[in-house]
């Protein structure tokens, strides 16, 4: 821990630092999207395993100094009811696993809060591959189509 940077996060923090609600974050560890260790009552995620959801490169990475270009995104939708956020979730991942030119494939995970009719979509991949895809998201939600059904717009974080 002398770099300045722990080696261990509470689920809070990675909620925190991913924008998403605690109850997603114990969810990614309950489905095992998450590596988690239970100290006490508690989880706790270590830093390579943040890395490996958010896909960074840790310092010991072969891309390190190779020039490896990565973006983080999150996109938020308010106003979606569970069936259009099931749709377009589904269209997401699609899209995300149709071939690309790109190396590296994008990473997508979504997230619906019912209670709050507020989706989530958190994309990991090269920049190219990502803004292609936030294209097709925006093209998608636009009102055109109907999806949010004349609710609140999207809102992009």
């Amino acid at each position: 821990m002398e770099s300045g940077e722990r080696e261990l996060y509470s689920i809070g923090e990675v909620a925190e630092r991913l924008g998403l609600h605690v109850r997603t974050v114990r969810n990614y560890v309950r489905d095992g999207r998450l590596k988690a260790v239970r100290i006490g009552k508690q989880y706790r995620i270590s830093r390579a395993d943040f890395e490996a959801l958010t896909g960074s490169p840790s310092s010991d990475s072969a891309d390190v100094g190779r020039g490896h270009l990565e973006v983080s995104s999150i996109v938020q939708i308010d106003g979606i009811d569970p069936e259009a956020a099931h749709r377009l979730g589904t269209f997401v991942t699609a899209s995300a696993q149709s071939p690309r030119d790109a190396p590296d494939p994008l990473r997508v995970q979504t997230v619906h809060d019912r209670e709050r009719a507020r989706m989530k979509i958190v994309i990991l991949g090269g920049a190219a591959a990502t803004a292609e895809l936030l294209h097709l998201i925006d093209g998608v939600i636009g009102p055109e189509n109907g999806l949010l059904d004349g609710g609140p717009e999207a809102h992009r974080v």
